[in-house]
């Protein structure tokens, strides 16, 4: 849907602009695909900024939730749940994670991370340490709290003052993280992979840097695998590509396929800060989301879809790092794992972004020049082989690949 239309017009009217709306209205979707009220299809290379993993309206899910909806949707968390201990115990299952808080999403996973950290140790090990480190380029989430440690100067414009207790150093430089510490720091805070930040990937020097820090001077190791977790990268996490055992881990994206969700994971050594009244929520872990979530989890283990988006992304990455040798001068680099990809273009990308939405190709551009790609796990190889042509051919004009 293109230029000014009803819609748009009464979006503009009714809702605070706080989205750069991309010219495009969604009526329904289904699978890998978005259709626009025109009733023209589009292939989903953003599956809702890495949500919808199992891709749109999946009949199973659909069904489970369609049967939760006719048995249970809310009663709070004052009672027991089937639903919340069954998905506990399946996703402490897929990691070395050990006690679960469930919320409603990101923002509010990274916030009840910070929260357990500086209670963890208040409480448990009695010091006045509260900073926690983040590195520059991350992204955390939109509460006060989660955009303050966000590495990003741009989200943090007018909301000041800013909470204290975070410290940003640079990413990838281990001498920049030694300096950061001193005898406030409680935590580091990290993305294995950061996706707002143009999919940089951590190094595994750094990594072990990080692990190295945490020992010597008795830090949490906290994990936002957001974005990257739930099969993403080719392993359930992507803290597990570098043998990891966080301390803490951060969920929720595409942890119920849609449906608002979040969770904190913990060791048992950590979660004890958590006790009765210390923290809560009115809907997070509700049984519609959690039956959601465990179909979910039942689906992806069943089809193998986690070694399925492993192998497809490096035959993904094997075959844009051709196309980066074929236009040198146009793509930078190639970087990801998994079905978490990021073409770095040499240029400002609006252009060849537009080009690509025009010829009915959904992704989204991140720090001006990354073409960020996050399908769903159920992506077919003609898909990507489809957009990458397209992006060849895109990349032979020269009116696109300029400011």
């Amino acid at each position: 849907m293109q230029g000014n239309n009803p819609l748009m017009d009464s979006t503009a009217k009714y809702l605070c602009s706080t989205y750069a709306r991309y010219p495009l209205a969604v009526k329904s979707a289904k699978g890998c695909s978005l259709f626009d009220f025109e009733g023209r299809e589009y292939l989903d290379l953003l599956s809702g900024i890495s949500v919808c993993n199992l891709g749109h309206s999946h009949p199973e899910v659909v069904s489970a939730i369609i049967s939760q909806t006719e048995k249970l949707i809310h009663v709070s968390n004052l009672f027991y749940q089937e639903e919340q201990v069954a998905l506990a115990e399946k996703l402490s299952s897929t990691c070395s994670l050990d006690k679960v808080f469930f919320c409603n999403s990101g923002a509010e996973a990274n916030e009840g991370a910070i929260k357990l950290t500086r209670r963890y140790m208040q409480k448990i090990l009695k010091q006045d340490r509260f900073e926690i480190i983040t590195l520059s380029g991350s992204f955390h989430g939109r509460t006060l709290a989660t955009l303050t440690a966000t590495g990003q100067d741009k989200i943090k414009e007018g909301f000041a003052p800013l909470p204290s207790g975070f410290t940003t150093t640079a990413i990838n430089d281990e001498m920049a993280l030694e300096q950061a510490i001193n005898q406030n720091t409680a935590a580091i805070m990290v993305e294995i992979i950061q996706g707002e930040g143009g999919i940089k990937i951590l190094s595994p020097a750094f990594v072990e840097k990080i692990v190295q820090s945490c020992r010597r001077h008795d830090l949490l190791l906290i994990v936002d695998e957001i974005q990257t977790g739930m099969g993403r990268t080719g392993k359930f996490w992507a803290h597990q590509h570098y043998g990891l055992n966080p301390d803490i881990i951060t969920s929720a994206k595409a942890l119920a396929n849609g449906l608002p969700m979040g969770a904190v994971l913990s060791t048992d050594k950590v979660a004890p800060a958590f006790d009765a009244g210390s923290h809560g929520t009115t809907f997070g872990g509700s049984p519609l989301a959690c039956s959601a979530a465990l179909k979910v989890l039942e689906v992806m283990e069943r089809d193998n879809l986690v070694e399925k988006a492993g192998q497809l992304g490096k035959k993904a990455l094997e075959a844009f790092e051709q196309l980066q040798r074929k236009h040198p001068r146009k793509i930078m680099e190639i970087r990801g794992k998994g079905l978490m990809l990021g073409i770095e273009l040499t240029f400002p990308g609006n252009k060849i972004w537009k080009a690509l939405l025009d010829r009915g190709f959904v992704l989204n551009l991140t720090q001006d020049t990354v073409l960020r790609l996050l399908p769903p796990l159920v992506i077919s190889w003609k898909h990507i082989e489809d957009f990458r042509l397209a992006l060849d051919e895109l990349l032979h004009d020269p009116e696109l690949c300029t400011n």
